[in-house]
C-alpha cells in the first residue's frame, strides 16, 4: 500500500478532481492529508460518498478516525515524500508555486483492482471535497499541523 507509484497514482487522481474546483492546484501540503485518509482501510470505509457532507460534520461523526489520524499521517510522512517524488520524477505531478498539478501521465487503464478501484475513488472524491476547504482549516481538523 505504500508503493510510490501508488502514492503518485493517488495523489494526481486527487489533484486532478481539487484542480477542476481550484485551477490554481492542489495544495502539496494536502498531499499528507489525502494519504492517511485514502490508503488506510477503516478512514476509506467511513468516509462520505458524497461531497455534500461538510468536513466538519464527517470529524464530529467519526471521532475514532479523528482521533487516531495524526499518528497514521505521521507513519506516511515517508511514503508520500517518496510518492511525491516518483510523481515528479515521471511528470505524473508538476509542482507549481507550491501547488500539485496533474499531467496526463497516467497509464490510460489502471490495472482493475477492487482495492485500488477504491483508492482512486476515494482520491478523486478527497480532492473535490478538500477543495471546499481552507488548507489551515483541513489541518486543524483533523489535528495535525503542515
Amino acid at each position: 500500500m505504500y508503493n510510490p507509484a501508488l502514492i503518485a497514482c493517488l495523489l494526481s487522481t486527487a489533484a486532478g478532481a481539487y484542480k477542476r474546483q481550484v485551477p490554481s492546484g492542489m495544495p502539496l501540503a494536502l498531499s499528507f492529508i489525502v494519504a492517511p485518509l485514502a490508503l488506510h482501510r477503516g478512514t476509506r470505509d467511513s468516509l462520505p460518498t458524497t461531497t455534500s457532507i461538510h468536513l466538519r460534520t464527517w470529524m464530529e461523526r467519526n471521532p475514532i478516525v479523528r482521533a487516531g489520524f495524526p499518528d497514521r499521517a505521521q507513519a506516511l510522512v515517508s511514503p508520500v515524500r517518496q510518492g511525491l517524488r516518483f510523481a515528479l520524477r515521471h511528470q505524473i505531478l508538476e509542482l507549481r508555486a507550491d501547488n500539485l498539478l496533474p499531467q496526463s501521465r497516467l497509464p490510460a487503464k489502471v490495472p482493475e483492482h477492487p482495492e485500488l478501484d477504491d483508492i482512486l475513488r476515494i482520491g478523486r472524491l478527497l480532492g473535490r471535497w478538500l477543495a471546499k476547504n481552507d488548507t489551515a482549516t483541513v489541518f486543524a481538523l483533523m489535528g495535525v499541523t503542515p
